[in-house]
């Protein structure tokens, strides 16, 4: 009985820090240059696809690609990670009231990503402008 306890215990243990190590997607750490291009809908007028490019340092406990943006309060509401896909909730509400929801999903490949956000934008009188962002990712370097 003795000798059960111990080879359950040590069986436990490794599928734990198995499971643990799955669950770190395929990316290499460092700075990332994300671009893409973002289409917005809900505009009296039509605009062609916005071309957008950043900077930032990724690491397995920030895989969420995100540009800063000045006076807003922003927050990641949830994260899931699967293997080498990594989806999120976030949030953002600016000082004149302005709120910002933003779904995403991205797909890591070692030194790169690809993957969409989609983002609802909405006014204090309840204005909703929708966009859609198709972006990719590469690293790029260390983080300095």
């Amino acid at each position: 009985m003795r000798k059960c306890i111990h080879v359950c215990a040590a069986v436990l243990v490794a599928v734990a820090s198995g499971a643990a190590a799955a669950a770190e997607p395929n990316m290499a750490e460092g700075k990332w240059e994300v671009t893409g291009k973002m289409t917005m809908e809900g505009l009296p007028l039509r605009m062609p696809a916005v071309p957008i490019s950043y900077s930032q340092c990724l690491t397995k406990k920030d895989l969420v690609p995100q540009q800063k943006e000045q006076n807003k309060d922003c927050k990641l509401v949830s994260q899931k990670i699967q293997g080498n896909i990594v989806t999120w909730v976030g949030s953002c509400v600016d000082k004149d009231g302005n709120k910002t929801d933003s779904t995403g999903t991205i797909t890591y490949k070692g030194s790169s990503f690809d993957g969409k956000i989609d983002t609802v934008m909405r006014d204090p009188k309840g204005a909703k402008t929708t966009s859609k962002l198709q972006i990719t990712g590469q690293r790029t370097g260390d983080c300095t």
